[in-house]
């Protein structure tokens, strides 16, 4: 399991990504948030100093912070070289999955409204949602562009709304043999603690079926985020590490 998903970590980094040495890495051109500029190791990489003083070079030379998102039981040697190199771990973050088969409907109230979305004025509002969410700036159009990509992709966007209002959102990204990342769930805070994200989440990955999705996954931030998960069915298969250079 965790093969597959540091597989499908490289090939989410997309067409335009960088090769340096034993790392593979996403760079967003337009947009300098952590979560969209990171490196992935290759399975068994053993870094040399030089290999990770090249992989700074390559993310200083664009004003991005140096860091990684992978899963360090692929590569268990690459932690030590980062270390010795004075990076710091940001968080380790249980890695879950769920079959689309072994789902879990989470109950909300009936004024609530989960579904697929591909419109642009339901991808705008699953954005603006998101941003808010997630303390970042007011979403733009490249925002919305990561939306469509995902969508182009074979993968899916949801939204969740009270009244026809989207107050919560997720994706699920483009499947790579089979396997595919839930990410993004967000829920407007004067409407959280009312079951919006695991009801999202249980759309995206019971839908993610028709998508060729059958191993969906996805990394909590924090426990209270790993038991809305695991009321909708997912359940710890290993780990993934966030590590930066500060």
């Amino acid at each position: 399991m965790s093969a597959a998903v540091h597989a499908y970590l490289r090939a989410a980094a997309g067409p335009g990504a960088v090769r340096s040495g034993p790392f593979l890495i996403r760079f967003d051109a337009r947009d300098d948030a952590r979560p969209f500029n990171y490196a992935v190791p290759d399975d068994g990489a053993s870094p040399t100093p030089d290999d990770v003083a090249a992989l700074v070079a390559a993310f200083r030379e664009r004003a991005r912070v140096p860091r990684l998102e992978y899963v360090p039981q692929t590569s268990p040697e690459v932690e030590a070289a980062l270390l010795a190199a004075g990076f710091v771990p940001e968080g380790r973050y249980p890695l879950l999955v769920c079959p689309p088969a072994e789902v879990v409907d989470v109950p909300v109230p009936p004024d609530v409204r989960v579904r697929l979305v591909s419109d642009d004025p339901g991808l705008w509002a699953v954005a603006r949602v998101m941003n808010e969410a997630f303390g970042a700036p007011e979403a733009t159009e490249h925002d919305v562009a990561r939306l469509r990509n995902v969508l182009d992709g074979g993968g899916l966007v949801a939204a969740a709304s009270v009244s026809g209002q989207v107050v919560g959102g997720g994706q699920l990204g483009r499947p790579h043999e089979g396997v595919a990342e839930v990410a993004g769930i967000a829920v407007a805070p004067a409407y959280r603690r009312r079951g919006i994200a695991g009801a999202v989440t249980a759309l995206l990955t019971r839908e993610g079926a028709g998508a060729g999705v059958g191993t969906p996954f996805l990394t909590p931030a924090d426990d209270a985020a790993a038991r809305v998960y695991a009321r909708t069915g997912y359940r710890r298969v290993g780990e993934a590490l966030h590590i930066s250079l500060p």
